[in-house]
This record gives C-alpha cells, structure tokens and sequence, in this order.
C-alpha cells in the first residue's frame, strides 16, 4: 500500500493505492492520524479509489482510524469506494459507521 497525503478546503485527504494488508504501512497511518491531530487537523477525507484490495488488518486499519479521530474530536470519511471495498464494509455491517461518499468533493464538502 502507498499513501499520498494532500490538503483540501478544510481537511486532509489520504489516498490509499494498492493493497491494505497488515504490515508497517498500517502504523505509518495510524502515526499520521496522531500527527494530524496533534497539528489540529480534525478532518481526515479517506479516499479508496485506486484500493485494489483490503483484507481483515486493512479493515482493522480503518476501524482503528475512525476510532483515533472521533477519540481526539474529529472525523473520518470516506470517499470513492471501489465496488469490492464497498461489498467488503456492506458484509461486515461497517457501512453504518463509516459516512462515505462517492466523490472526493463530496466528502470534503460534508465538513462543512
């Protein structure tokens, strides 16, 4: 998985390309999720768009995300869902907690 970070209107957007799969990259968000924080940044755009796979440890991932930022008083969103993220987080019941949205402005706007 690769990470690109980029600010937008009010918020900061991750995007996650390729796999998520357990490993370093996992904390590497998680520490970036902290540092954001910690900067005042409280709106946190997930974009999955170029996410071509997501097993049990990239869910954990964005579970434990959505959990640092609603803890610090933020928010994470989530935006462009793939078919298959979106089939994933339906199956899990994970799409009553994540807000998601089907475009980046969209999601970036909803903080607003």
């Amino acid at each position: 998985m690769k990470m690109e970070i980029k600010e937008a209107y009010n918020a900061v957007v991750i995007s996650l390309i390729g796999e998520i799969i357990g490993g370093r990259k996992n904390a590497e968000f998680s520490e970036a999720l902290h540092k954001f924080l910690a900067e005042g940044k409280k709106n946190v755009v997930v974009d999955l768009a170029e996410t071509t796979y997501m097993d049990s440890s990239g869910i954990g991932m964005l579970i434990g995300g959505y959990t640092t930022m609603k803890n610090g008083g933020g928010a994470l969103k989530l935006a462009r869902l793939t078919d298959k993220i979106e089939s994933l987080l339906v199956i899990t019941k994970l799409n009553s907690i994540f807000e998601s949205f089907e475009t980046l402005d969209a999601a970036l706007k909803s903080f607003s």
